[in-house]
């Protein structure tokens, strides 16, 4: 079974893939935040590094897909490969930080690489309006992350929120996570609750 969560940059994915896995006795797959050699680039100079970002992460989570799906295992994934494509890349276009040409190419490759692999059995949205994003990005204190602007994360939820509200590929599991902490027993309580309700039809 691949489980995947999905939401904006700060919106606690990592925090929640953790406690999962540790929860249900899922193996976790994390995004590649700290080898990922482009990534102190992109926020220095968006408009140089966002393809060649943009194409570790395609790259990056069509080989972690398919070593899910080889697995045979339950496992849960931080991100998916979708919200590049859909989120991510789209909005870089769109705010001119990444050009036509580099755009139509990626879009491309992310066509022929989406055709060869399956969706999450299920998807957890964490959804979190801007000022819970800033403040769990600033609780976290990555270096790079301190010059995202509050413009980017107002897009990127605004894209969330579209791609969402059309997602069709699995099984979808909103969380309205403004008012939640992870690491409160009774905040994660109500979270595998409701993870409960939607993977007991998945096995």
């Amino acid at each position: 079974m691949h489980i995947a969560v999905a939401g904006n940059i700060g919106s606690g994915k990592t925090t929640l893939t953790k406690l999962l896995s540790k929860h249900f006795n899922w193996k976790p797959h994390y995004e590649d935040v700290e080898n990922n050699p482009y990534l102190h680039s992109f926020y220095e100079d968006m408009q140089r590094w966002s393809f060649n970002l943009q194409v570790y992460f395609l790259n990056s989570r069509f080989r972690q897909v398919i070593d899910i799906r080889r697995s045979g295992k339950n496992i849960i994934q931080d991100r998916t490969i979708y919200e590049d494509a859909y989120i991510f890349a789209p909005n870089l276009h769109s705010m001119n930080l990444m050009s036509t040409r580099d755009f139509e190419n990626y879009s491309s490759l992310f066509e022929l690489m989406s055709s060869f692999i399956q969706a999450p059995d299920l998807l957890i949205y964490l959804r979190a309006s801007v000022p819970t994003l800033v403040s769990q990005i600033q609780t976290r204190g990555r270096d790079y992350e301190e010059s995202i602007r509050l413009d980017y994360l107002k897009l990127l939820n605004e894209r969330y929120e579209n791609w969402v509200s059309s997602y069709k590929q699995g099984n979808l599991l909103i969380m309205d996570v403004d008012n939640m902490d992870f690491n409160k027993p009774e905040d994660l309580s109500k979270v595998i609750d409701k993870v409960n309700g939607e993977i007991n039809g998945l096995f």
